[in-house]
């Protein structure tokens, strides 16, 4: 019988994005793929590629316990249907229940913690219920992924997770797909922040940087791609556009376009990444990264080599380390793009994550 694989997920794009051309090499070795993720029309990308496509009802955000307890139900049903060799999930929910139901019939599951986004940045009620649901469910899994030290630390720190652990290299960046290119000319140099639009992703700290910068040159320009995601910066946002600080030009499905216009990706979330694919996409297209000090983030840029590193929530020293990227003549910010690309290259390649999950479909 062929092997049957099951993935699951809360978004289509979670899938799309980081997993597909693993998905793929999966259909093509022969196995049967299915996907548990919610109703999307896009669905029909994967149901094309010879997927079996699941579709599964679930809130994203939040804690409801009716609503998760369905949540668990949904998947004992899904796994006693599809019986499968081995489960990958993805983000919290799909890795904390579907981790629940598939000890509990006996399956193999390997959860991928691919950044643990602003639920443990301080402490709180929630953050100890979460904590709880992960010790509960992670201790019990076949094996879980991590995509940093930091999270690992953090999980073993607090015995959420035993010694069924093992390091990935982040999701991996598709080295075909993101080409490589010199950093233009710099008579005017363009930065781009990358991502939702919202406080934890440290878009305050971006904002202050960019009307500080511009005020002192004018011959710097700083893009915001990306859906907002909270009233409060949206406002801020809207206010810096009209304002000539920055260019806020929404969701782009070819960032890549953007990218290569710029000279350098910004980076300055508060924590809760994995390894920050932004990062690994602008090192593979060859422009220089500033990022926040941050597990995960440090993991892609070298400190003064493929980019800089600052200090974590401090608009100063961002606005430094942005005017120590200008002061650098034309041929050193390219010779940090190139490095950038080496690296990926080197240690990033979304060939090594896909073959390390070969490995283990092979065990099953």
């Amino acid at each position: 019988m062929k092997k049957r694989i099951l993935f699951l997920a809360n978004h289509f794009i979670t899938l799309f994005s980081f997993r597909r051309e693993l998905i793929q090499q999966l259909v093509n070795s022969g196995y049967d793929v299915y996907l548990s993720i919610p109703t999307d029309d896009q669905n029909c990308f994967f149901a094309d590629m010879g997927c079996t496509i699941l579709e599964t009802n679930m809130s994203r955000r939040g804690m409801n316990p009716l609503q998760d307890f369905k949540l668990v139900l949904q998947y004992r049903k899904m796994l006693r249907r599809v019986k499968p060799n081995i489960v990958f999930s993805y983000t919290v929910k799909p890795n904390i229940y579907g981790c629940l139901a598939s000890h509990c019939l006996g399956y193999r599951q390997i959860c991928n913690v691919t950044g643990t986004g602003a639920t443990f940045l301080k402490e709180s009620i929630l953050s100890k219920i979460v904590r709880m649901l992960y010790r509960f469910s992670f201790r019990k899994a076949y094996k879980v992924f991590f995509q940093n030290a930091g999270d690992r630390d953090y999980f073993l720190k607090y015995g959420l997770v035993k010694s069924n652990y093992h390091m990935l290299p982040g999701s991996g960046v598709n080295l075909d797909q993101h080409i490589f290119s010199e950093i233009p000319p710099d008579d005017i140099v363009n930065f781009i922040f990358v991502g939702r639009v919202m406080g934890v992703k440290g878009i305050a700290q971006y904002l202050d940087c960019a009307k500080t910068i511009r005020q002192d040159r004018p011959n710097t320009c700083f893009y915001i791609a990306g859906f907002h995601e909270e009233e409060k910066y949206q406002k801020m946002v809207e206010e810096y556009h009209k304002a000539g600080y920055v260019n806020y030009i929404g969701f782009q499905k070819n960032i890549d376009e953007w990218i290569e216009r710029c000279h350098c990706t910004i980076l300055p979330s508060l924590g809760g990444e994995g390894v920050p694919n932004v990062l690994l996409e602008s090192a593979a297209v060859g422009r220089a990264c500033i990022a926040s000090d941050i597990s995960g983030s440090r993991d892609v840029i070298d400190d003064g080599v493929t980019g800089y590193l600052f200090e974590t929530g401090s608009s100063q020293s961002l606005i430094e380390k942005v005017n120590r990227f200008l002061e650098l003549p034309l041929e050193e910010k390219r010779a940090m793009g190139r490095a950038g690309r080496r690296k990926v290259e080197q240690s990033f390649d979304r060939k090594i994550v896909m073959d390390r999950y070969q490995e283990e479909v092979a065990k099953v």
